[in-house]
């Protein structure tokens, strides 16, 4: 659900009810009942939906009924029906880190395939007094990782542009620390970690992904000029993938890498901070990107926005992302089935 102050369970009802969910998978929500019930009765005109609390996920069935939908609620979570919505809230933001802790245990247990998120509030979590500032730093310690990354990832839209992914060497951190967290094992880990995690979305499933790392300064550092990083760790970098084996091509200015991305010349690319990656990709199709996290031993997406205090309750959420991000997740685990059962044959 994410934080349920946020416009978590109103995303859930419209797209529950569209019914593109169901066409992958049983989906089940882990969260506030109360929250999803006042969200069902404000956004189901038809008065179509019922939720039902169930305690574990195999309470669920193949073919249970679509007006049905099913909730876990975490006994440790704290109650949030009374919250105010639109607010930041401490309440909110343990309730939304124990629903995310549910569903990671759950899934490392096998008993779910795949986790899709909501928005979490970071502030509401530091208030809950969560030492993580977001979903990929709490996915990675208890998932027991060091090396994960964040995917933002588009889907094709035929005739606009091409499918890409963006992974992240650096991520939620000022831009000051950018330039001292930039280093080698770093950008080698995210060199991997993209080409590895854009594989599931491949139109040809044995092609090496293309890489295009993007250079940190303006014009590539315009050969030591506007700095070193390119010719120092990233040109470096580069070279140790395409020694590995990696199509790896870099670095690259970013005023110029991502349009030959989204033209199709690169599968995914690897950014160097947050923003470089994120504005080109949400510019392009804010609606329909998707967050992957790299790395984990489980499935993890997400939508792309926020928890949207601004439009919270105001009926203007839009469920796209949320729809494109479960197609992901149900596409990743299709994948990592079929490399398992190739890999034991």
């Amino acid at each position: 659900m994410g934080d349920p102050a946020g416009i978590g369970p109103e995303v859930i009802v419209k797209a529950w009810l569209r019914g593109h969910l169901h066409e992958v998978g049983q989906p089940l929500v882990i969260g506030s009942a109360a929250r999803m019930v006042d969200a069902v009765r404000r956004f189901d005109t038809g008065k179509v939906l019922k939720v039902h609390n169930v305690a574990e996920p195999e309470t669920t069935r193949d073919d249970i009924d679509f007006a049905i939908m099913p909730v876990i609620e975490p006994d440790h979570a704290p109650d949030v029906s009374e919250v105010v919505e639109g607010r930041v809230d401490g309440r909110c933001g343990l309730a939304s880190y124990r629903y995310l802790a549910t569903a990671i245990d759950l899934a490392l247990a096998k008993r779910i395939d795949a986790i899709v998120t909501m928005g979490l509030h970071k502030e509401a979590l530091n208030l809950a007094g969560v030492a993580e500032p977001g979903h990929t730093e709490i996915l990675a310690r208890r998932c027991g990782v060091a090396d994960s990354a964040m995917m933002l990832y588009l889907p094709p839209e035929p005739g606009r542009h091409h499918g890409l992914g963006v992974v992240h060497a650096t991520l939620h951190v000022s831009l000051r620390q950018v330039f001292d967290l930039l280093t080698p094992a770093r950008l080698d880990a995210a060199i991997a970690l993209a080409e590895d995690s854009i594989g599931p979305f491949l139109a040809n499933s044995d092609a090496k992904p293309r890489i295009g790392v993007v250079a940190l300064n303006p014009h590539a550092g315009e050969g030591g000029l506007f700095g070193d990083e390119e010719s120092r760790l990233i040109a470096p970098a580069v070279e140790r993938a395409r020694n590995r084996g990696s199509d790896a091509s870099g670095p690259i200015s970013a005023d110029t890498l991502f349009g030959r991305a989204m033209a199709g010349e690169y599968d995914a690319v690897v950014a160097m901070y947050h923003d470089q990656g994120h504005i080109a990709l949400k510019t392009l199709g804010f609606d329909r990107a998707v967050n992957v996290t790299c790395g984990l031993p489980i499935v993890r997406t997400s939508v792309a926005h926020g928890t949207a205090f601004d439009i919270v309750g105001k009926g203007l959420a839009r469920p796209d992302s949320l729809e494109s991000a479960t197609f992901a997740a149900a596409k990743i685990a299709a994948w990592r089935r079929s490399r398992m059962a190739a890999d034991a044959s």
